[in-house]
């Protein structure tokens, strides 16, 4: 190929390359867009079921937020996509949360959790490393639209773990694993 052709097919290559960062910039834009807002609509659910939450997490050194959808049958998962905020820098870092079971368990459910951290090194940890927790039994049962059915709490070093089911039914009882860990693709 001579340096000719060669300058002509770059001319025509390099703007369009350069259209397809641009598309996957503002895919990822858009993409973080959508987790904050349901980010804040999840908190708006915590705040409507306690409203001590809202002073909790303002005082807080940071908390993480997830929306989960989840199916189960004897054995169980459920997955989603929520951010972790530090209030003293005010930067937010993308995360991913899934769950497994496994028990007499049967039904789907979307659930809503938020971790509150009293301690910088916790939320800081939580980000860097992600977060893993196990053998935890759990259990909730209702139906509904767009309602809270079942909620919960919990301590871990460093925080609190709320938890809130909503327009789901989950039923019975399941010995269940949660990892979170940072999204590559958004941060």
């Amino acid at each position: 190929m001579s340096i000719r052709k060669l300058l002509m097919v770059a001319a025509v290559a390099v703007p369009f390359l350069a259209s397809s960062g641009a598309a996957l910039a503002d895919d990822k834009t858009k993409n973080q867009a959508e987790v904050r807002e349901k980010a804040q609509r999840t908190l708006n659910d915590f705040y409507k079921a306690d409203a001590n939450l809202k002073g909790e997490l303002e005082k807080a050194s940071g908390y993480a937020v997830f929306t989960t959808y989840g199916l189960s049958f004897i054995v169980g998962g459920a997955g989603g996509k929520g951010l972790a905020h530090n209030n003293k820098t005010k930067k937010d870092t993308y995360m991913d949360l899934a769950l497994a079971s496994a028990g007499v368990q049967v039904g789907a459910s979307d659930t809503r959790y938020l971790f509150l951290f009293s301690d910088p090194k916790a939320l800081q940890q939580f980000i860097d490393k992600g977060w893993t927790a196990g053998g935890a039994a759990s259990a909730a049962a209702g139906a509904g639209e767009d309602r809270t059915v079942g909620s919960g709490t919990g301590e871990f070093a460093g925080g609190r773990l709320y938890t809130l089911t909503k327009a789901g039914l989950q039923a019975g009882g399941a010995v269940q694993g949660t990892k979170a860990w940072k999204d590559k693709k958004l941060n």
